[in-house]
């Protein structure tokens, strides 16, 4: 009989536990054998002690084993995670992007998460559309048209949820084992033979620290590639938010101008856009000029005729995507003094609109209209509030100007990834292209 309390001692003191002791704690867990106070204890264990490769991998293989496991829609099907950050559209973007580049997407993506937000909220903000979609329907629809954007089943990785819901109540997020095992296991559960995934890094996010974010993405990737997939990993800037809109609605809204082709549109969010498309084309195994490839899907309208039929296969409305606005009550935040725009808080931006739309309804929401670097005249708008004015006061507190410019960030610190996929070889940093505030 498996004895618990002494998996708890090991990793207490620092000792690995081995592949049939996970395989033991998750079958223990999903049956009652294994109550939530011991796992509890144990998951604190493993914050402080932390898990090497063959514990994660041991880990994760048993959470994929306690439910089904989903067959590939299409043999060169990919899947995107992003870790989590604030007016991060970039899923509703590049997912019918990179089908209308010919290669097919398998999307499973979760809910808002503190200040983040949930690209499923984004979705169902527009009129209709339902992400609840069987393993059964979501395989058919990203075979019939290219791509699909479907939250978790209860048939896939059961193990994972159950013992999420426990880190989340008792503060063991903060685990990089944990976070790897419990991010692949959905994925390999989910079927699709190569993933990209973006770890984002700064204020906003829940990985603070550049060296915390490349243990996060080669962990993620070495991980997924010893279950037989490509993979490739960024880390990404979020110590402002990726793009001007904050909000489920807005977002949405954000993300059919993208793909509409407006022009003027915020750099960063194209930026990361397109190095994220790329990405996923290379793991898909297209070949040519893949940025070019991109570009050519965005200008010809191909993008969003694809974003239209995934969402109405998934249940929107006909007229679903004009109806997508803004609320019509607005309070402009203006700068007080002249200066530089020095800090932008994400924290406090993600939350705040989150509330806004708990009060206001799916189109309220904030709209950053200045970039951190950027010289602002006393009066120049800061943002734009949609929505409960009463929550403008504090939301102006998210935005500090100083006399001088702040130091430059890339947006793009890192990338790993599977041999043959990466921009530039081997691990690398960003390209010049994609170096800004």
């Amino acid at each position: 009989m498996f004895d618990m309390r002494s998996a708890i001692a090991r990793k207490r003191d620092g000792r690995r536990l081995e592949a049939g002791d996970w395989a033991s704690i998750v079958a223990g867990h999903q049956h009652g054998l294994v109550d939530d106070a011991q796992l509890a204890a144990l998951l604190m264990a493993c914050v402080w002690r932390g898990l090497d490769a063959n514990e994660t991998a041991a880990l994760t293989r048993a959470m994929v084993g306690s439910g089904e496991t989903l067959a590939a829609p299409a043999p060169n099907c990919v899947d995107k995670h992003s870790s989590g950050g604030v007016a991060d559209s970039a899923s509703l973007i590049v997912v019918p992007l990179v089908a209308a580049c010919g290669i097919p997407v398998a999307k499973l993506s979760g809910r808002a998460l503190g200040h983040t937000g949930g690209t499923l909220d984004k979705l169902e903000a527009i009129e209709g559309v339902r992400t609840d979609l069987s393993p059964e329907r979501f395989a058919a629809q990203v075979r019939d048209v290219g791509c699909a954007i479907a939250a978790q089943s209860e048939r896939l990785v059961p193990a994972d949820k159950r013992i999420y819901g426990l880190r989340d109540r008792t503060s063991t997020v903060e685990c990089l084992g944990l976070i790897a095992s419990s991010i692949v296991s959905k994925k390999i559960a989910a079927g699709a033979p190569a993933f990209v995934f973006d770890v984002k890094v700064g204020r906003g996010s829940f990985l603070t620290k550049l060296e915390a974010a490349r243990d996060l993405a080669a962990a993620m990737v070495e991980l997924s590639e010893s279950f037989g997939r490509k993979a490739v990993a960024l880390v990404t800037d979020m110590n402002e938010p990726l793009g001007p809109a904050i909000g489920t609605g807005l977002e949405a809204l954000a993300a059919r101008d993208f793909l509409r082709g407006a022009r003027g549109g915020d750099r960063r969010l194209r930026a990361l856009c397109e190095r994220l498309g790329t990405a996923m084309l290379a793991v898909g195994h297209a070949e040519g000029d893949l940025l070019a490839t991109v570009e050519r899907a965005l200008a010809t309208g191909a993008a969003y005729e694809r974003f239209e039929k995934m969402l109405a296969a998934q249940g929107a409305a006909g007229d679903a995507l004009e109806k997508l606005t803004p609320h019509k009550t607005l309070t402009p935040l203006r700068a007080e003094r002249s200066g530089y725009l020095a800090t932008v808080d994400p924290v406090a931006l993600g939350l705040a609109a989150r509330a806004l739309v708990e009060r206001s309804g799916s189109s309220a929401g904030i709209v950053v209209e200045k970039r951190i670097g950027e010289h602002v005249e006393a009066g120049d708008g800061l943002a734009t509030v949609y929505g409960d004015p009463a929550a403008a006061p504090r939301i102006a507190d998210a935005f500090a100007i100083e006399d001088a410019p702040p130091p430059e960030r890339p947006l793009v610190y890192w990338e790993t990834g599977s041999p043959g996929t990466l921009s530039a070889g081997g691990r690398t940093a960003a390209r010049s292209s994609v170096e800004m505030r």
